[in-house]
């Protein structure tokens, strides 16, 4: 009974990040204390920066005397901190240290930074690069040319895939098996969430089928518009996807579509040479 269970909660092909640890207890090479680890780790956000075992075992769904021992040993690592007065945990440097080697080995974001100011400064937008992290895009870089926008995006800040353009076009970048895998965990994760912007998703399935790119107008944050466009990278690179943003209030009728979108397009295009030299 419990395989059958194991079986039928997978997704269609096993994507990292969409698997449930729970659908893996029987795989002797799967280390459930390290995943368990991790999504305490995961349990803090920037508007929840500061947390104790009590919220931790809520927001992960882990036993209290689990969460105990997980953020102590977490403590000892370097990876949390303790707040002694507040009786409360914050991530710690140790977490800071994991991201950087990342970042910094990223090809396409080195190569992608020049071009991407070069956008910046002709459209006036505020340009991004993100890839897939689980149910949302993970911004790996940004070049921050509209300050009208209130809802500048930083490294390592996140969106909902389905609620962004730039989300979507990962999305729409990916082979039909591991797309369908993607909005199945996002149906199950969030069915709200994916209902609330499944039109978008539709429409931006044919805009990107006509056009190559998607188009947010104010799905994720009213005051904000954008333009997503995937990156085709080389096959060992991870997936990503570059976008740009403006304030509603700085759109004229169509600007997004007739000015920003050709000009995005046409910065993609010459990333993709660079990261697929001939």
């Amino acid at each position: 009974m419990a395989r059958t269970r194991r079986i039928t909660r997978m997704p269609a092909i096993a994507l990292p990040g969409l698997v449930d640890p729970h659908d893996l207890s029987a795989d002797r090479q799967f280390s459930m204390n390290l995943a368990r680890g991790l999504e305490v780790l995961r349990a803090f956000t920037p508007a929840d920066p500061m947390l104790g075992n009590r919220e931790i075992a809520d927001r992960t769904g882990l036993p209290k005397p689990t969460v105990s021992r997980l953020t102590y040993t977490l403590t000892l690592l370097g990876y949390l901190t303790r707040d002694a007065g507040l009786q409360k945990y914050r991530l710690g440097s140790g977490v800071l240290s994991l991201g950087h080697p990342l970042l910094a080995n990223l090809h396409v974001r080195q190569l992608a930074r020049p071009l991407m100011e070069h956008l910046a400064r002709k459209t006036g937008c505020t340009v991004n690069l993100g890839m897939r992290d689980r149910g949302n895009v993970v911004y790996i870089d940004s070049v921050r040319a509209d300050t009208s926008n209130q809802y500048l995006p930083d490294i390592g800040s996140t969106r909902p895939l389905l609620a962004a353009a730039i989300g979507r076009a990962l999305i729409l970048q990916c082979p039909s098996a591991e797309r369908t895998a993607i909005l199945n965990w996002l149906k199950v994760h969030d069915r709200a969430l994916f209902d609330a912007h499944k039109a978008a998703w539709e429409s931006d399935q044919k805009l990107f089928a006509a056009q190559g790119y998607c188009h947010s107008r104010g799905d994720w944050q009213k005051g904000v518009h954008a333009i997503g466009v995937p990156v085709r990278v080389p096959p060992r690179d991870m997936p990503v996807a570059m976008n740009c943003t403006l304030a509603a209030t700085r759109i004229p009728k169509d600007r997004m579509a007739r000015e920003v979108a050709p000009e995005l397009l046409d910065t993609v295009r010459q990333l993709e040479r660079l990261l697929n030299p001939r």
